[in-house]
C-alpha cells in the first residue's frame, strides 16, 4: 500500500470523526446554512495548514523532546474546550445571554468561535488538530522530504479537511430543517455542548496517560 494512502487515511479518520471543528461547523451551518459556514471551514483549513507549517519548521521536534510543553498545550486547549462546551450547554441561563435574549438577539451566537479569524485561532488551542497534524506529518516524513513533503501534506490536509467539513455542514442544515423551533435549537446547543465537553475531557485523559 502506498504511504500516501495511509497518510490520507489518518487525516480522513481524524477529520470525519466528531471533534471540536466538526461540532462548530455543524452548529454554524444549522444557524446560517452551508454558505454561512464557509468562513468557518476556511478558518479551520487555513489554521491546519499553518499548524502543519509550524510542525515542519520545528514544532514537531520540540514536542518530541519536551513532552511537558505538549502536555501543557493539550491541557490549556482542553480547558478552553471545556469552557466553550459548558457555555454552550447552559445556554441563556448565563446572565449575559439572558440579557441578549431579552433584547431580541440570538443569545447563543457568540458562544463559539466564528468566522475565518476565529476558527483559524481556534486550531491552535484544539488538541485534536495538533494530534492530527503531528501524526500525519511524522508519517509523511518517513517517505517524503522538503518541498514534496510540504506540498503533499498541504494538498491532503486541504482537500480532505474541506470535504469532511462540508459534509458536517450539510448535516447541520439537515438538522436545522427538522429542528428549527427555538426549543429544539436549545436542545441542539445543549447536546453539542455536552459532546464538546466529553471530547475535551477524553482528550485530556489521553494526554495525561
Amino acid at each position: 500500500m502506498s504511504p500516501l494512502v495511509g497518510i490520507a487515511g489518518v487525516i480522513a479518520a481524524a477529520a470525519l470523526t466528531p471533534g471540536p471543528n466538526n461540532l462548530v461547523v455543524l452548529r454554524t451551518a444549522a444557524r446560517a446554512g452551508v454558505r454561512g459556514a464557509l468562513p468557518a471551514i476556511a478558518g479551520v483549513v487555513l489554521g491546519s495548514l499553518a499548524m502543519m507549517t509550524l510542525a515542519m519548521a520545528g514544532a514537531a521536534a520540540l514536542f518530541a523532546t519536551a513532552p511537558a510543553a505538549r502536555l501543557a498545550l493539550a491541557s490549556a486547549g482542553c480547558a478552553y474546550l471545556c469552557w466553550l462546551g459548558a457555555r454552550l450547554f447552559v445556554g441563556d441561563r448565563v446572565v449575559g445571554d439572558r440579557a441578549a435574549a431579552e433584547a431580541g438577539a440570538e443569545p447563543s451566537d457568540q458562544r463559539l468561535p466564528a468566522g475565518v479569524v476565529g476558527l483559524f485561532a481556534f486550531q491552535f488551542l484544539n488538541p485534536k488538530s495538533w494530534v492530527l497534524v503531528l501524526t500525519a506529518t511524522a508519517a509523511a516524513s518517513a517517505s517524503l522530504a522538503g518541498l514534496a513533503l510540504f506540498a503533499t501534506m498541504a494538498a491532503l490536509l486541504a482537500v480532505i479537511t474541506t470535504t469532511s467539513l462540508l459534509l458536517w455542514a450539510a448535516l447541520g442544515v439537515a438538522v436545522e430543517r427538522r429542528w428549527s423551533a427555538p426549543a429544539h435549537r436549545q436542545r441542539l446547543d445543549r447536546a453539542l455542548g455536552a459532546l464538546l465537553l466529553a471530547s475535551a475531557l477524553l482528550m485530556l485523559v489521553e494526554a495525561w496517560r
